[in-house]
């Protein structure tokens, strides 16, 4: 489960209320981890938003060169780092300016108490060190007890771990 979150319950409602995932840092390499975890989230149900600089599509969607570059018309619910620590503040930064605010989501081995901090203090809600494939199956697996939700995203508003949304 996700570092640092506060219970399951959090994590659900951001799986399950979310629908957009901006992922920054996707690989177009299908044997690349980000390519494996972006393929996983379209296969149930959520938009992608490719975020990398050196590729023009991946996964039949254009890919935006950093996260100002998606279009402000383009809700982003996620943001979901394969990104190196020291890239997560900026990152964090481009996030805290985007309306609404999304989660940032920092893949396992991704931490920076720096971008925690930044992305925090503008309201954003932060995992870190944590894979959101791996959350979305251990939660669908609980899906016949807890009531989560395979497949589509509802899209409804979330509870948050912490900050605002």
């Amino acid at each position: 489960m996700p570092a640092n979150p506060r219970n399951d319950i959090s994590v659900r409602d951001i799986l399950e209320n979310s629908r957009n995932i901006a992922v920054i840092g996707l690989s177009d390499n299908p044997e690349r981890y980000s390519h494996i975890v972006a393929s996983y989230l379209m296969h149930v149900g959520y938009i992608v938003i490719p975020v990398n600089p050196n590729i023009r599509s991946v996964l039949g969607s254009i890919s935006y060169p950093s996260l100002p570059a998606v279009p402000p018309e383009i809700r982003i619910d996620i943001v979901d780092i394969f990104r190196k620590p020291e890239h997560v503040p900026e990152i964090a930064v481009q996030a805290v300016q985007r309306i609404p605010h999304p989660v940032i989501w920092m893949q396992e081995g991704i931490t920076s108490p720096e971008g925690r901090r930044i992305a925090e203090s503008g309201g954003i809600t932060v995992i870190e060190n944590a894979c959101i494939m791996k959350a979305h199956r251990q939660l669908a697996g609980r899906s016949a007890v807890s009531g989560f939700r395979r497949g589509v995203p509802s899209g409804r508003g979330s509870t948050v771990l912490s900050g605002r949304r």
